[in-house]
């Protein structure tokens, strides 16, 4: 890619995380990456270089190994003109939102990672021309801890997304909790899969956006409160469902492309377009964990209606919330069984600085560090060995917990479809689709003692502010529908 020869006006901002900002180039598929930092704390070239390293090292021996080929872009560096840098730093910045102008961006370096946009991409050449519809999905923890570290009964029960949704509110972040629970996306039954992805187009939060030809037209931006319009959405929809405009507009409409959407969706996560798997890595067994959580807003629905039991169907192996699954599951001792190793660590490290490279917590993430997280055993020797197998295990479940699902779909005819080609159909419509997975960056070793520290937070608002509030009414709700007998008396 000759970006010497590109104007700064042809890319455009295009997002941020907390590490790295991220613009878009206006016609090709392709996205540059740059790293963030404090003002006056930027990092020499050398530093900028090492970390952009690390990232796609990361995701070529790591994560590839979990999620296959098809679903890990890991891209590669490239050197920019620093004069082009700083136009297009320049160019973005009124775009920026003022909540992630903490940090500048990367201008002295040069460096940046050129990857593909998840948005826009096309796997088959002739549906270039075509309008891409591409829906992105940060499903969450999706398992219940299994560990016998767990201190609360109550994380046994709710999972941490339905918990921690109480505290956001509380603190402000969100004005509302939503209804979307990742147990139910997971549990390979179609109708809590349904249920769920209504959930999240009900309260997007950060957890859902959609795009369509690689614009933002559902969701939020950043932290924002938006307001779910599914008309609105329906409107961007209808000539992707219903091309030939059969269909009258109104709420009959507007359901019916949101049923014909979330269908697609699920259809696309069902399916397994990747033969490769995690390597030699053995499978932690899902059956571990309970397979759905009681402050599911669909199990409520259930007990109210009579009925104690979840059905789950169980995810098809091959497909990527099946690998997904299996890499959060690394976090077998749940952060309160996994912070005691991390300390052994630390203690070791203070000791014995010089060995933290040794120990490979920065790097390099090679074949060698996969090969250590192969070892899913639980019984602790009392070595550094294990703890740091564990801590490391940990942190890729932590990464698998916060990753993006990407689907991108693009009309197809069906004289265009073949066997090679992954489709999904509608009632009017047939879709080739590709599913990707980002945002793989592996979560910082110094993070453990914040995740230790907010997983107790967590917890304690819950149990004294809405278990408390809940039990009672949901007791009542077992017991007017437990199975009764009428007797009548003469009088």
């Amino acid at each position: 890619m000759e970006v010497e020869k590109m104007d700064e006006n042809e890319w455009k901002y295009h997002g941020e995380g907390n590490q790295s900002l991220v613009v878009s180039h206006c016609q090709r598929c392709v996205v540059l990456r740059f790293l963030k930092s404090p003002p006056n704390q930027n990092k020499t070239p050398e530093e900028i270089l090492h970390h952009l390293q690390n990232i796609v090292d990361f995701g070529k021996h790591v994560m590839k190994q979990f999620f296959g080929e098809n679903y890990v872009h890991h891209g590669e560096i490239i050197q920019l003109p620093l004069d082009f840098v700083r136009q297009l730093c320049l160019k973005i910045q009124p775009e920026r939102p003022e909540c992630r102008c903490d940090k500048d961006m990367d201008t002295l370096s040069g460096y940046a990672m050129c990857l593909p946009n998840l948005t826009r991409l096309q796997t088959f050449r002739f549906a270039e021309h075509r309008p891409i519809l591409c829906i992105e999905i940060k499903p969450k923890c999706g398992f219940i801890p299994f560990s016998s570290h767990v201190s609360q009964e109550i994380k046994h029960k709710v999972c941490r997304y339905c918990m921690h949704q109480h505290l956001k509110v509380a603190n402000g972040k969100w004005k509302r909790p939503s209804k979307y629970c990742p147990l139910d996306l997971f549990s390979g039954n179609k109708q809590r899969m349904h249920f769920a992805l209504k959930s999240l187009l009900q309260e997007a939060q950060n957890n859902l956006k959609i795009f369509k030809n690689g614009e933002l037209i559902y969701g939020c931006k950043d932290d924002q409160d938006c307001v779910s319009d599914w008309n609105e959405l329906a409107r961007h929809l209808k000539p992707f469902f219903f091309p030939c405009n059969g269909l009258v507009s109104g709420p009959h409409c507007t359901r019916t492309i949101v049923k014909e959407l979330i269908h697609v969706i699920t259809m696309a996560l069902l399916s397994s377009t990747d033969t490769c798997r995690a390597g030699d890595m053995k499978t932690v067994p899902i059956s571990q964990g309970r397979s759905y959580c009681e402050a599911s807003a669909f199990n409520k629905e259930l007990v109210r209606n009579g009925k104690h039991k979840l059905e789950s169907s169980g995810l098809p192996r091959g497909c990527l919330l099946y690998k997904t699954l299996q890499a959060q599951m690394l976090d077998m001792l749940d952060i309160e069984g996994l912070y005691p190793l991390y300390s052994r660590v630390e203690q070791y490290l203070e000791e014995f600085p010089e060995e933290r490279s040794t120990l490979q917590i920065d790097g390099p993430y090679n074949e060698a560090f996969y090969e250590k997280l192969l070892d899913l055993s639980l019984e602790d020797d009392g070595t550094v060995a294990f703890a740091l197998t564990k801590v490391q295990q940990y942190r890729i479940a932590m990464t698998a917990k916060d990753c993006s699902i990407m689907i991108a779909l693009s009309p197809c005819l069906q004289d265009e479809c073949s066997e090679q080609r992954p489709v999904v159909l509608t009632s009017k419509s047939r879709f080739t689709f590709s599913v990707s997975v980002l945002d793989l960056d592996l979560k910082p070793y110094e993070s453990i003692p914040h995740q230790y520290k907010l997983d107790g937070e967590i917890v304690n608002y819950y149990l004294k502010n809405v278990q408390a509030k809940e039990d009672p009414v949901m007791s009542n709700l077992f017991k007017e529908n437990e199975d009764c007998t009428l007797v009548l008396h003469k009088v």
